[in-house]
């Protein structure tokens, strides 16, 4: 069974930048050190200060010694670092969760693209 972990970041509203620039550097790092990094997320629209994390791994145990790969690996201790120095991460809570409603069904297609003209002809 896999499991994702969840991060949610409350970050520091002018510390945007830096967060991205932190992101960026897990990208390498993470799928690295063994997870499977599905990404960062930086605020858009709405909270400036709300960012998360996402990333799946094949048990607690295999989080474990992902973890201490990552505390190993130059670039992770050069992220951990930066991240301690910079202080825009100012929460960090993980929760793991496991999925549920496997399998999907495809997606649906809808054509987005037809004007109001278009659409009263059809």
């Amino acid at each position: 069974m896999t499991i994702t972990c969840f991060i949610r970041y409350e970050i520091d509203p002018f510390g945007k930048a830096a967060f991205e620039q932190y992101a960026r550097a897990w990208g390498q790092a993470i799928p690295r050190c063994g997870a499977d990094l599905m990404g960062y997320y930086a605020p858009h629209e709405g909270s400036a200060t709300t960012a998360y994390a996402a990333y799946s791994i094949e048990s607690l145990a295999a989080y474990e010694a992902y973890r201490a790969r990552l505390a190993a690996d130059p670039a992770g201790k050069a992220n951990y670092e930066f991240a301690r120095r910079e202080k825009f991460i100012l929460k960090e809570d993980r929760v793991f969760l496991k999925l549920v409603s496997a399998p999907h069904g495809p997606r649906q297609v809808f054509r987005t693209d037809v004007t109001v003209k278009e659409e009263i002809e059809a």
